[in-house]
């Protein structure tokens, strides 16, 4: 389920044990009356209802457990045990139709004689057909208020319940006319509308399993919301994946070049809020802040990397410490943008000194290093301007 509010979940469990209840009862009904009447289309019928049963303890079970919260084995919550359950439930219906369909054309080539059904069978699939049909408008009804496809899944294979029903009722009345063949031809169709829903059950699970994306549309509505927000430059590399109703996202954010850690965050920040509430099913989100768009350059950790403030520092002080402005450096400000390293050195207001001037010193001093693009030097205070200056390594 997307969501483990407990009256959801409350909801949930009591609509599958309602159909729980139901599909037993209706599943005993009609094979007790097809075998005393001789219907092989109301006994698949009936063994398709016993087969929902099975289905509603899974739904019951994966419902439990799927709701559950993150804990230390997986970081990701539960939900992909709605997952399995769902690939499960695909599976045992297309077993399930199999075996229908073997009987029911073995009874049909073999010219097995069929008696008319008389009119209770027939008033028990007329009242198997509207009892399933309430019972799928109501599993509907709370699958989409809570958000889970497993539910949805249950609800629609109730619905099968009705076409196999409204077939088997149809074969029932023609038998009672005489034309009993059409009985076995019914299980037939019965057994590959079952098989119909199991696969369309396990295609769904299995594309959540391989991590499908949300629908393209999707994908660039969330783009566009992610845009809109005050500060956003650019976005990119946007994936998504779906998981027992849930969304999950992760996205790159490009924001200003100068711009603090901080506000950079919040503004990352500012997107997750928005597109939480724009997407109520995105469970998990994750964006990486981008100083500038690299997108479509890769992974960056597969490529070299550009040495971290230690290193800088460590450099910087080997050639700047016996200059006579060191003493009144109190900060260094590390931009990584281009490629390479921008230093902007903050001089202390009480220095007498000319920005000129120490910017000339730390050029002369720091031109060896390759990684260094350029050096910027800005007083803490006055009017005085900072000045910028290039270094060997700096691009053209």
């Amino acid at each position: 389920m997307a969501t483990s509010h407990p009256d959801h979940y409350r909801d949930a469990q009591r609509v599958t044990l309602l159909a729980a209840w139901l599909d037993g009862l209706l599943g005993l009904a009609k094979v007790i009356v097809g075998a005393l009447v001789g219907s092989a289309a109301l006994v698949a019928d009936g063994i398709h209802s016993f087969s929902d049963l099975v289905t509603d303890g899974l739904v019951l079970a994966a419902t439990h457990y799927g709701r559950q919260g993150p804990d230390e084995d997986h970081h990701y919550g539960h939900g992909r045990i709605e997952t399995l359950a769902t690939l499960l439930l695909g599976s045992v219906l297309i077993f399930v139709a199999g075996g229908i369909a073997w009987s029911s054309l073995h009874r049909l080539f073999s010219a097995t004689m069929i008696s008319p059904p008389g009119i209770w069978a027939m008033l028990l699939a007329l009242a198997a057909l509207l009892a399933k049909e309430a019972l799928f408008h109501v599993t509907m009804r709370v699958a989409k208020r809570v958000k889970s496809r497993l539910l949805e899944a249950n609800a629609w294979h109730s619905r099968s319940d009705v076409l196999s029903t409204a077939v088997v009722l149809v074969a029932l009345v023609a038998a009672q006319f005489g034309t009993g063949w059409l009985d076995a031809v019914a299980a037939v169709i019965v057994s590959l509308l079952v098989g119909k829903v199991g696969w369309d059950l396990l295609w769904e699970s299995g594309r959540e399993l391989v991590d499908t994306a949300l629908p393209m549309e999707e994908q660039a509505r969330m783009h566009r919301v992610a845009l809109d927000v005050p500060g956003v430059l650019g976005v990119h590399d946007l994936r998504t994946r779906q998981s027992a109703g849930r969304a999950m996202l992760d996205l790159h954010v490009v924001v200003g070049r100068r711009i603090s850690v901080s506000e950079g965050h919040e503004i990352g920040n500012e997107v997750s809020r928005r597109l939480r509430r724009a997407y109520p099913a995105l469970t998990d989100l994750t964006f990486h802040i981008d100083p500038e768009d690299d997108a479509g350059e890769g992974d960056p950790s597969r490529f070299p990397g550009l040495p971290l403030r230690p290193e800088v520092e460590a450099a910087l002080t080997a050639r700047w410490s016996s200059l006579s402005a060191w003493p009144w450096l109190h900060d260094l400000e590390l931009h990584y943008l281009d490629g390479a390293v921008t230093v902007v050195a903050c001089l202390d207001e009480q220095a007498h000194l000319e920005s000129q001037a120490v910017a000339a010193e730390l050029e002369a001093s720091a031109r060896d290093l390759p990684w260094l693009s350029h050096v910027e030097v800005r007083r803490l205070a006055g009017n005085d301007p900072p000045a910028v200056i290039r270094t060997a390594g700096s691009p053209r």
